[in-house]
């Protein structure tokens, strides 16, 4: 199971799946940006700053910022041209389904699902140390920082 960032990042191990003739079944998951590391960088008081997958609003060397319409990125289409079956599905009875034919296949198969990428993900209780700006105008940032510096005082190391 895969997010469209990571499936970005690993994309190549298809074409090596399907040309040695090894059975993956992957789960696609295109919420049509990084959306665990925009959660990440919200909670860091970034804004979700470059999580999306969109295109400029206007030219860098004036300040176009990426706010612009959604790219269309079809990472289905993507798998496809690599060689995998891919299944699209749009409702938890079609995943269902899907999951099932995926595994009776005895080829690469993609089970592809478009989702929402500001739905929340279950809580893991657990504290990622990625460190907060110690200086900024922003008053998310601020408040970031000062949740940071608590969570950091509090950490535990094991080794």
């Amino acid at each position: 199971m895969v997010g469209d960032g990571s499936y970005l990042m690993m994309a190549q191990e298809i074409v090596t799946a399907v040309q040695e003739g090894i059975k993956l079944v992957v789960v696609l998951v295109q919420n049509h940006g990084y959306a665990s590391i925009g959660n990440l960088s919200e909670s860091l008081g970034s804004q979700r700053f470059g999580t999306r997958y969109r295109y400029r609003s206007g030219a860098v060397e004036t300040g176009g910022r990426l706010d612009g319409d959604v790219l269309p990125t079809d990472l289905a289409a993507n798998a496809e041209s690599l060689g995998a079956d891919v299944l699209r599905v749009a409702t938890v009875e079609e995943l269902r389904k899907a999951l099932l034919q995926a595994r009776a296949s005895d080829r690469t198969t993609v089970v592809h699902i478009e989702t929402d990428p500001l739905a929340p993900a279950p809580e893991s209780e657990s504290w990622w140390d990625v460190p907060v700006a110690e200086v900024s105008a922003l008053e998310s940032t601020q408040a970031a920082r000062t949740t940071y510096d608590t969570a950091k005082r509090s950490q535990r190391t094991y080794l």
